[in-house]
Parts: structure tokens; sequence; C-alpha cells
């Protein structure tokens, strides 16, 4: 997880994330309160024996969405390293070498790097795990098409590491339009045992059918959630294990109190909650607790 020094709203990332909210408190009230947020969550995911790595941003380049690190990078578990094109130009300064070699340690050499950052050049963008939704169990990726997520390059990826591709289109109510939902992880979450997903995103109906057949061919329980829980970050989860195996599906509490007990009792029949208040996180930068987690995938 990246420690924020100059979070804040990202005009370059608002014209397509219709999930921020411009700024009405001075940048320096915001970076305060996302950092509270952000220490709080850490500690409510230690406190359960869940192992957290807390690297601190630079105050050089300015790099106001640095707190959602998945979506430059991901750790593979054949022990190679992917960097991703990003949609927004000041988001590209996140990449940090430094940062790789420390998380990787005696393991990181050069040749483990796979660069997709090159695909800027040419306005074709893959924002990582956000833009994906990995089945790793099952080598299944799904991807919500957007102009943050080609098709294309989504395939490269899907043939460069094994999975099959699922890819389809999602929508949200932004005003009087309909347009496409920024990311994949923002609709919907895998977990071992379980998916939670809004169909309710889906217009396509032959779309939908092609989901549920991909979620019964893995033995997944469908436990839905509606746009407007969608809204309140109730699809941006993760599930997470601790030190002894543990295994805690981490949600915001806006996500949390958007849920009905029906839900919850789903959610909880399958794993224990972290439930993490991060108001200023999700309403300036237009993501949730899902986006702030890197996994660090142990490949020895």
């Amino acid at each position: 997880m990246i420690e924020p020094v100059a979070f804040g709203f990202n005009p370059e990332t608002a014209v397509n994330n219709f999930f921020q909210q411009e700024g009405d408190k001075p940048d320096r009230l915001i970076q305060q309160q996302a950092l509270e947020e952000f220490r709080n969550m850490v500690k409510l995911l230690r406190d359960k024996g869940v192992q957290v790595m807390v690297y601190p941003d630079t105050a050089a380049p300015h790099t106001p969405d640095s707190i959602f690190p998945n979506n430059w990078i991901s750790f593979q578990e054949d022990g190679r390293v992917v960097l991703y094109p990003m949609y927004a130009p000041n988001r590209r300064a996140e990449r940090r070498t430094d940062f790789i070699q420390d998380v990787l340690g005696n393991r990181f050499s050069p040749s483990c790097m796979v660069d997709y950052s090159k695909f800027e050049a040419e306005n074709v963008f893959l924002e990582g795990t956000g833009s994906m939704v990995l089945d790793r169990d099952h080598r299944i990726a799904y991807a919500a098409l957007s102009e943050r997520t080609d098709k294309k390059l989504f395939q490269h990826f899907c043939d460069d590491f094994g999975y099959r591709p699922v890819c389809f289109n999602a929508y949200q109510q932004a005003g009087s339009e309909r347009l496409p939902v920024y990311h994949t992880n923002v609709l919907m979450c895998i977990a071992d045992e379980f998916v939670v997903i809004c169909f309710d995103s889906i217009d396509d109906e032959k779309e939908k059918d092609m989901l549920k057949s991909a979620f019964r061919e893995t033995g997944k329980h469908i436990i839905e959630i509606s746009e407007a829980q969608m809204h309140r970050f109730a699809g941006n989860m993760l599930q997470v294990k601790n030190t002894t195996g543990k295994k805690f599906l981490v949600m915001s509490q806006s996500a949390y109190d958007s849920l009905n007990q029906n839900q919850i009792a789903a959610f909880k029949s399958y794993n224990d909650l972290i439930v993490c208040p991060v108001p200023t996180i999700e309403k300036y930068g237009g993501g949730s607790v899902r986006c702030m987690m890197l996994e660090v995938v142990n490949s020895e």
C-alpha cells in the first residue's frame, strides 16, 4: 500500500471516472483526512493479522492518485512483474523501480519485468487489476471494456500469462447519460467461492448470460449488488488471508452501509469482514479499498 503525501482530486482521471467529485475543501485538509483514513485502514488490516507493506509516496513528482497502486503494476504467480499503460499522463509518474526492487528483494531481476507501458504512445491502455479482475485459481480474466481497458491489449495479457479472456461492456448512469464504467473492479469482485457483481450495469443480456455461465463453470456463488450499491463501492472489495490463513473480505464503510442483511449474511458465510471507512479517498479519488491494495504474490 502506498501512503499518500499529496492526495487529491485529479482532473485528468475525472474525465471518465464518474465516481470522483471535485474538491470542496482545501487540498491540505483533503490530504490530511486521506492520510488518516489510509493509516486507519492499515491498522485495521494488521489488527486482523494481515501482512501489509507500506511505502510512502514521494512529494515530487506530484501523483495525486498514488494511493491506488494496483493500476500501474501487478505481481504474477510465476515471478513476473507487469507494468501497465495508464490513461492519465500524471498517473504514469507513479511507476517506481525502487519500489519494485524493495518488494522483491533478491528475487528482483530485469528479466522478470513485462512492460506494457510502451502502449501509452499509441493511446492504448490497460490499468492493471483495475481494468481486469483475475480469477487466479481458474485462470480466467474478466474485463469491462472502456477507454482505460483496451480489448486487444487485454487479450495480449491473457495470452502472455495463460488466462482465458472474458470481456464485456458495463455502464453507469452519469447525470442524464449512460456511460462506460471506468474500471472492472468497481463492479465486480472475485473471491475463492463467490463473486460479487453488478449485473444492473451490464445492459446486454447475452453478456450477462456469458458471465453467469463462467461463474457456474467455476462454482462461484453469485452475490448481486445494485447499481446504487456499486456507486457506494460495494463492488470494490478484495478477499485476503492473514498470516494464519484465515480469510477476510475487505470493503469500505460506504460499501458495507449500502448492503442489505441478506448480502451481509452471504458474505459472512464465507469469510469475516474488515470494514474500513475511507470517505475522503472515495469522494475525491473515485476509488475505494480494493484499489488501495496491491497483492504481492509469493512465487517461491
